[in-house]
């Protein structure tokens, strides 16, 4: 699932990681200022002390997408994916009552 990144979108950066830091660590906040393509974006980043740094031309990992060995990258965060499952699907059903005219999934009844 490819979600399309736009300028004021909410990722997790992952930064490099320094000699003896944990790998487990946490992710930072940052926001996309400029997208470059589906995989590449510019960041406004939140260290964990709340101080703000820019980053230009990080990797966004969509769905699937292997972190890389080296060198910072950022990510959605889960509830972004979810969101975007659950549009995908409503879409999908969307296009079946478009097509046949009804949907394949049954109408929930009260009651």
């Amino acid at each position: 699932m490819m979600i399309r990144p736009t300028v004021g979108r909410v990722v997790l950066f992952w930064p490099i990681l320094n000699p003896g830091e944990r790998p487990d660590a946490q992710p930072w906040a940052a926001i996309v200022t400029y997208v470059w393509s589906d995989r590449m974006v510019n960041l406004s980043v939140f260290a964990h002390n709340g101080v703000q740094r820019s980053c230009t031309s990080v990797p966004l990992l969509q769905d699937g997408d292997a972190a890389p060995i080296s060198g910072y990258y950022c990510e959605w965060m889960p509830y972004q994916k979810g969101q975007a499952a659950r549009t995908e699907a409503a879409e999908r059903q969307l296009a079946d009552v478009g097509t046949t005219g009804h949907s394949s999934d049954p109408i929930p009844v009260k009651g």
